[in-house]
């Protein structure tokens, strides 16, 4: 197996244990699964570098790097929803959730008419992931309603306004596409 595609597998892997984590009844809980986020935040760029650098790159790789980066933030934004109980943050969760669906719709939809390269990432979209990965490992480290979180809450915003801005740039670059039908 290709090292970049362990990474992803161990990305994935570390999904269950940092909820797991989160929800132990220690004071130092919250503190251990930001950690256990980051080190799979920091595999999520160190896959690509090392496919790239190693000409390691792989069919079974550009499938389940982004089904492990979408499955990784989205566990993490529930856990926030729930831990946080509040609008201003339910609200950019299912900004940024909700774009994630359409935006894999449409890299597939655009996929099956062999115009994949027109919904490429771009990047907006590198600089929304690490944002989204700033703020969500600020809320997870940082108790609600403290200085650090309200950094993570702006980070977090910062990211949904970034996400809906990408989402606007692939959804204009398929419109071509999607208006014939209409």
């Amino acid at each position: 197996m290709k090292i970049p595609n362990m990474l992803t597998l161990l990305r994935i892997v570390l999904i269950p244990v940092f909820v797991l984590v989160y929800y132990l009844p220690f004071a130092w809980a919250p503190l251990a699964s930001a950690a256990i986020f980051s080190l799979a935040a920091v595999t999520d760029w160190f896959d690509g570098y090392l496919a790239r650098k190693l000409d390691q790159s792989s069919p079974f790789g550009a499938f389940l790097d982004p089904v492990a980066d979408k499955l990784m933030v989205a566990a993490a934004l529930v856990v926030l929803v729930e831990t946080f109980a509040e609008p201003w943050i339910t609200v950019p969760a299912v900004v940024i959730i909700g774009r994630e669906i359409v935006i894999s719709a449409l890299r597939e939809w655009m996929a099956e008419l062999g115009e994949r390269a027109n919904v490429a990432v771009s990047m907006i979209g590198k600089v929304k992931t690490t944002l989204q990965m700033i703020s969500i490992i600020g809320l997870l480290a940082f108790p609600p309603l403290t200085i650090l979180s309200w950094v993570g809450v702006a980070a977090l915003y910062g990211a949904a306004l970034l996400t809906l801005w990408s989402m606007f740039v692939y959804l204009k670059a398929a419109w071509p596409f999607l208006k014939e039908d209409i």
